[in-house]
């Protein structure tokens, strides 16, 4: 079984504008914390980036990234797409109809991570935004 390693590392995993790429994205996870020794994050690792890479690809019409980081016993997920517009508030988890297919990303993100947010980026020209949450491995 792999170790965990305390040394940070990152990884960053360019996606088009396909919702296959979710799946591709939560089986990419899946490998590198496996092979970081982090399996017990994994099941919530999945499914927060699942949330994050989901929204990017339904929400705007551009390419986007997934970014998974570990530094100091914190993992940090992030899914930057090309449109500078914030992500809607986060609606209560009880207001969403347990039917809904839609409607409960954010909110899954914030009643799971122990923190989350976002950023509008400007990087060479290209105007956009990183949303992104936080586990602690503890």
């Amino acid at each position: 079984m792999p170790e965990i390693l305390t040394e940070p590392w990152e990884y960053c995993l360019y996606i088009p504008n396909d919702l296959r790429a979710v799946t591709i994205s939560r089986r990419t996870l899946r490998l590198i914390f496996t092979m970081h020794g982090l399996i017990r994050l994994a099941d919530t690792a999945e499914l927060l980036a699942t949330e994050l890479v989901s929204n990017a690809v339904r929400h705007t019409k551009g390419p986007a990234a997934l970014r998974v980081r570990w530094s100091a016993g914190v993992l940090r997920i992030g899914a930057w797409d090309a449109d500078p517009e914030p992500p809607g508030p986060p609606v209560l988890l009880e207001q969403v109809a347990d039917v809904a297919e839609e409607g409960r990303g954010l909110a899954l993100v914030q009643a799971c991570a122990d923190l989350w947010g976002w950023q509008p980026l400007v990087r060479d020209g290209s105007r956009g935004k990183v949303v992104w949450c936080e586990l602690a491995a503890a």
